[in-house]
C-alpha cells in the first residue's frame, strides 16, 4: 500500500481587486519541487462573496476556494485553517509570488530540527516595472533566537527584521496562538512577534518572495498609515508579544512538562 503524503497548506487570502493577480501566484506555485513524499495544498479564501474571484481560481484539484463575509485578511486566512490539512502553513499573499525553491528550504529548516517553530525568508520587492529590489538589514542566515523579532522591531521604529509575507510554519503552533491577530493591518506582523516570542525561528537569506508593489494594495492606501490607528494596532501588537513572553510558554514544550501531562 502507498503511505500517504504529506502536505504544505499555502494559505492565500484575496479580494476582488487583487484577485487578477491570482494566476501569477499560481504559477510560482506550480513551479516548486517538493521532496517525493510531500505535496502542497493551496487554499485561497476570498475576503467578502463577490463575482470576481472565482474566474480566477485554477482548475487544479490541489487548490481549493473558500468565501465568506467580509474581515480583513486576517480573518480569511484564519477561517481557512479550518480545511488545513497538512502539519505545515506557507503564506503567500494574493499579488505575491514564490521565488523558485522556497517551499523546499522552507520545508528542510523545519523538518530538520523539531524545535524550530517558523521560517520566513529573503523578500524581494517587485516593482510595477517588473524589477526588483532588496532591503537592507536582513538577519544573518540560520536560527533566530526567541525575542530577537520584537527587540529589533521596537529598536528600528515598529519594523520587522524579518517579511511575515513569507512565513512558513508549524500548524498547531499556528492554531495555539489563534492565527492571525484581529487587527484591521499588521495582523501579519502581530503574529509573527507572537510566534517569536515563544518559538526559535529560521531565515533563510535566499530570496523566497516577490513582493509585488502596486498602488491598489492594502499597504499602499491612506489609511494604513493613519498616526492613531498605527500606534494602536502597534500597541496591541507589542502587548501581546510581551505578554507571552512574560507568560513563558515555549514551543515546544520541555520535555518534563510533557512527560507529567
Amino acid at each position: 500500500m502507498r503511505a500517504p503524503r504529506r502536505r504544505v497548506v499555502v494559505v492565500t487570502a484575496v479580494h476582488g481587486p487583487s484577485a487578477r493577480f491570482l494566476p501569477d501566484a499560481y504559477a510560482s506555485l506550480r513551479a516548486q519541487e517538493l521532496p517525493g513524499d510531500w505535496e502542497w495544498h493551496w487554499l485561497i479564501r476570498e475576503d467578502g462573496e463577490g463575482d470576481q474571484v472565482a474566474p480566477r481560481v485554477p482548475d487544479d484539484a490541489r487548490v481549493t476556494f473558500l468565501q465568506g463575509r467580509a474581515g480583513g485578511p486576517g480573518m480569511a486566512r484564519t477561517m481557512a485553517l479550518a480545511h488545513a490539512d497538512g502539519e505545515y502553513v506557507k503564506v503567500l499573499d494574493a499579488d505575491d509570488r514564490l521565488t523558485p525553491g522556497a517551499l523546499a528550504r522552507d520545508l528542510a529548516a523545519l523538518e530538520a530540527d523539531s524545535a524550530i517553530g517558523w521560517a520566513t525568508s529573503r523578500a524581494l520587492d517587485l516593482l510595477p516595472d517588473g524589477t526588483t529590489a532588496g532591503f537592507p538589514g536582513d538577519p544573518e542566515h540560520g536560527p533566530i533566537e526567541r525575542g530577537a523579532v520584537l527587540a529589533s522591531w521596537k529598536a528600528n521604529g515598529f519594523r520587522a527584521p524579518v517579511h511575515p509575507a513569507t512565513l512558513f510554519v508549524r500548524r498547531d503552533l499556528l492554531v495555539g496562538l489563534g492565527g492571525w491577530m484581529a487587527l484591521p493591518a499588521s495582523e501579519d506582523t502581530g503574529l509573527l512577534l507572537a510566534l517569536g516570542s515563544v518559538a526559535r525561528g529560521w531565515f533563510t537569506s535566499e530570496a523566497g518572495l516577490l513582493y509585488r508593489k502596486w498602488e491598489g494594495q492594502v499597504t499602499g492606501q491612506p489609511a494604513h498609515t493613519d498616526t492613531v490607528e498605527r500606534d494602536a494596532r502597534m500597541a496591541v501588537v507589542e502587548a501581546r508579544a510581551r505578554a507571552l513572553s512574560r507568560f513563558g510558554w515555549r514551543y515546544p514544550e520541555p520535555a518534563a512538562a510533557v512527560d507529567a501531562a
